[in-house]
């Protein structure tokens, strides 16, 4: 009899795979699979010469609440060179971080696309800037949420092609779509957040897809 992949009763069968052993694109075609679905931070910088700039990174995490922080990573290009978003960083010590959400994510993948510095990723894709209030990199208008972040540090791995550059950014002010907030809390089912999954799939994370549980707040609560 034939065992049910799906049944997770069953211990699988697995493959293993030696980092040591992988190319960069091995290693990222895995790492995107396993590491998933992941939140798209949807970046905007201003350059030193205040030449805008936006693009999607899908290496994002919060990091914590005091001061509440975010970190996402731009790696290096296929040359080893860092993007313009980090170079923007670098320079300015700012940025916004947009919430990408259905609807935006056509135009998000064009806003991917390697421009020449001096083009606006703003027009090619069609995004709305709107002002902000803390930093000067814009938001975007077509997003439901934002973050105005002030650069923490900046933390290199590895000195090649695709190496990381864990931005840390703290969060100093918070954007919220108005008809989100319910009696003082954002009710994520109306978000229909857009996620990161690997290979050139994605996710729509909805009120249909999602579900609550809460978490137990001490090992006593595991016998009730």
């Amino acid at each position: 009899m034939s065992q049910n992949p799906h049944d997770r009763t069953i211990v699988q069968p697995y493959l293993g795979f030696d980092c040591a052993q992988l190319s960069p694109t091995e290693a990222y075609r895995l790492l995107n699979h396993l590491v998933a679905p992941r939140p798209i931070a949807f970046v905007s910088t201003i350059s030193a010469d205040g030449i805008p700039n936006l693009a999607p990174f899908s290496f994002f995490m919060a990091g914590g609440l005091n001061p509440p922080s975010v970190a996402f990573s731009p790696l290096t290009n296929r040359h080893g060179q860092p993007k313009d978003t980090l170079q923007n960083i670098q320079a300015t010590g700012e940025f916004t971080i947009n919430v990408v959400s259905a609807g935006m994510q056509e135009r998000v993948n064009i806003a991917s696309i390697d421009f020449e510095s001096d083009v606006s990723e703003w027009d090619r894709a069609g995004f709305t800037p709107a002002p902000t209030v803390k930093v000067r990199p814009s938001r975007v208008a077509e997003s439901l949420m934002a973050m105005e972040c002030r650069l923490y540090q900046i933390v290199s791995h590895g000195d090649d092609a695709n190496s990381a550059n864990y931005v840390i950014g703290e969060v100093v002010y918070f954007h919220v779509a108005r008809y989100l907030m319910v009696n003082g809390e954002i009710d994520p089912t109306q978000v229909s957040y857009i996620s990161r999954m690997g290979g050139n799939w994605y996710d729509l994370v909805n009120s249909d897809s999602m579900f609550e549980l809460s978490r137990p707040q001490s090992p006593k609560e595991m016998n009730t």
